[in-house]
């Protein structure tokens, strides 16, 4: 099977980007591991347990010769509505994971037809995706770390399909950001601390997202409104002016996650959020990580309509969410010049 077959089967699945690279020590190997020592993984520490399959994918997939990089177009039409706060584009429609798999697996099918033993990795394996979409002219590094291409912008998922058939490899494209910043000018909360260098600690995808904890005081002004991931240094990259929105019909937004009130969202219990975010990725937060990230939001953009959805919050039985709206009712209550909450008020409901 060649290289132009792979990639007609690839376009017809509907990936808009196909990739060869030859399997052996990731590019960037050696900075993940400066990387994990200097703790920038905030506390995802799977990375560091899987820090040496992670460097070389013929330790995932014994006898691999290739990496198969494919990228997919997500980039949506819409926009939310005013009070609904701000979700990462990804997370706009279906999750990516459960539409991206079945693709790779069809392809992966093929391949096995040529002889081929494979896997395939979607997010969800211990691969360094953009290392190697950068190896293979499916991307360049951003300075943001974001992998960027001169047609897509930085608007795709990369997935990956580890081969033991042998492909030339594809070449590189140039690094084109030149001397821009934007991205890093961009970033609310300064989490890219230097060109091609981001702190997870201080990334607000990170902590509305993989953060299981409280969101620390220092950053939670600089959420604004957003609720679930942020998109700041993407939406700031100027090459994003040449991109085209996705005509993937199982990637399109979904209006019921777009169009809902802030505080609507407090009101919902552990199965009406499972249902209404069922096959989002909003899921991965979880109900009181999700519910804690509106808190916030609501403390920095909310008004005293809000109050008392914040205050049945308030009372939550879970403790993070407790704290999370009465940190929104102190924020509410002096930006509108109200009576402060009696003490017993304010601490009636500390983390636990």
């Amino acid at each position: 099977m060649t290289k132009e077959e792979i990639r007609g089967v690839a376009q017809d699945l509907g990936f808009a980007l196909c990739g060869f690279a030859q399997a052996g020590p990731a590019p960037h190997a050696e900075a993940l591991g400066a990387w994990l020592d200097d703790g920038r993984q905030a506390t995802m520490e799977w990375m560091r347990r899987t820090e040496e399959d992670r460097r070389d994918p013929r330790r995932v997939l014994a006898g691999a010769e290739s990496v198969i990089v494919l990228a997919t177009n997500y980039l949506r039409d819409g926009t939310p509505a005013t009070g609904t706060g701000r979700i990462a584009r990804y997370a706009w429609g279906d999750d990516y994971h459960e539409v991206i798999a079945p693709r790779l697996e069809t392809l992966a099918a093929r391949l096995a037809q040529a002889g081929g033993r494979q896997r395939c990795f979607v997010d969800s394996g211990p691969v360094l995706e953009r290392d190697w979409a950068a190896a293979c002219g499916v991307s360049w590094h951003g300075k943001s770390t974001m992998g960027i291409h001169p047609e897509l912008g930085t608007w795709f998922f990369l997935s990956i399909v580890l081969t033991t058939l042998e492909f030339t490899p594809d070449p590189p494209l140039p690094d084109r950001c030149g001397r821009c910043t934007r991205c890093l000018d961009a970033c609310p909360t300064q989490a890219i601390t230097a060109p091609y260098q981001l702190d997870a600690r201080r990334c607000l995808s990170f902590l509305t997202i993989e953060n299981k904890g409280p969101i620390p005081e220092e950053f939670r002004e600089a959420m604004g409104d957003r609720i679930f991931g942020c998109d700041d240094c993407l939406d700031a990259c100027p090459w994003n002016r040449f991109a085209r929105s996705s005509r993937d019909a199982a990637l399109q937004s979904r209006a019921d996650l777009l169009a809902k009130p802030l505080r609507e969202f407090l009101a919902l219990d552990e199965r009406q959020f499972k249902d209404l975010f069922r096959n989002s990725p909003i899921l991965r937060a979880k109900r009181r990580g999700f519910l804690r990230n509106v808190c916030v939001a609501l403390g920095n953009v909310g008004t005293t309509d809000d109050l008392p959805a914040l205050q049945k919050a308030a009372q939550d039985s879970e403790p993070l969410i407790r704290e999370h709206a009465a940190w929104s009712i102190d924020r509410i209550s002096a930006r509108q010049n109200l009576s402060p909450r009696p003490a017993a008020e304010a601490t009636a409901a500390p983390l636990a």
